[in-house]
């Protein structure tokens, strides 16, 4: 009894992950009409940074700033999805949002297209056609104005550049995660941090906030901040090839709460476009986790929670 209930905890794990980071999505999207979704970002990214960077002294890994070229690559192509996804998250349901930024791993397939045999080619664009119809179906009913669509397209933006963060994280195989999470988000705190001084001054945004805006804020960072700690257990302690898949369980929770919160009714068409993306997705990364655990592939720690839970499988 007691081994079968320490290889569900892996699962438990990434369930509580996901619960976790679908609830910072609501609470981004609940607190985004009264405060700048650039200090949302910012306050979340910063309680991320702290954590990395602490995790790493604990390990004593040595943190790096300056070189490979390719961990630039991987911080800034971060920092623009972590943007594109909260900026998104302010404007659209929030079950939206974490498919629309779900889709990474059929970018992944995309710009791989070439590597793979004759075969899997084929089924990897049929998938990532299949996931681009399902986007279409989700937003049909939904984008009636064009801020909607520019927010959709935003979205998706975010899940390019994250693919391109997670193959470049693909060739930094010598540098510890943690270092990798930490130059991550401490670009992106800085980056976040330059833009609300000139661009959003923190004073206009400080004007609407009341004690409920300071507790959301607040959730947001510790929802953030324990996802992340239960997503590291779970790819700890379990197999990727099993739990990988379960990460997709927080656009499940992100519907109920829009359908709780928001008063969302989801149509027929929304939600075969809903299993169209996740589908797809789900597929292509219990294959590539399982890929990764026969190559002897350990797995590492996400770097954005706010994304796919298990994106970082995806490079291996």
């Amino acid at each position: 009894m007691s081994n079968r209930s320490n290889s569900l905890l892996p699962a438990v794990w990434m369930i509580s992950a996901a619960f976790c980071f679908a609830s910072m999505g609501a609470m981004t999207h609940a607190v985004g009409s009264r405060c700048d979704w650039l200090l949302i970002a910012f306050i979340r990214i910063v309680c991320t940074f702290i954590f990395s960077v602490g995790l790493a002294r604990a390990a004593g890994a040595r943190l790096v700033v300056w070189k490979p070229r390719t961990l630039w690559m991987r911080s800034v192509a971060g920092t623009i999805s972590l943007t594109c996804t909260f900026y998104a998250l302010t404007r659209l349901p929030v079950a939206d949002v974490l498919t629309l930024t779900n889709t990474y791993p059929l970018w992944i397939v995309l710009m791989s297209f070439r590597d793979g045999t004759k075969r899997n080619r084929w089924a990897d664009l049929a998938c990532v056609v299949c996931g681009v119809l399902g986007v279409v179906l989700i937003q049909r009913p939904e984008a009636s104005g064009h801020g909607d669509v520019v927010a959709v397209l935003i979205a998706l933006g975010a899940s390019v550049t994250t693919a391109i963060a997670m193959l470049g994280l693909h060739r930094l195989r010598e540098v510890d995660a943690r270092a990798v999470v930490a130059h991550f988000s401490g670009l992106a705190s800085l980056t976040l941090a330059v833009w609300l001084l000139f661009a959003h001054p923190i004073a206009a945004s400080a004007l609407a906030m009341d004690g409920w805006v300071i507790w959301l804020l607040l959730g947001v960072g510790l929802t953030g901040t324990l996802g992340q700690v239960f997503l590291t257990r779970a790819y700890a302690f379990g197999s990727p090839s099993k739990i990988a898949v379960l990460s997709l369980t927080q656009v499940v929770f992100g519907m109920g709460f829009d359908v709780t919160f928001l008063g969302r009714q989801l149509t027929f068409t929304t939600l075969v476009g809903f299993a169209m993306v996740l589908g797809p997705t789900a597929w292509i990364t219990t294959r590539s986790a399982a890929r990764a655990e026969q190559k002897g592939v350990a797995p590492e720690p996400t770097p954005e929670p706010e994304a796919a839970v298990a994106r970082q499988r995806m490079a291996s």
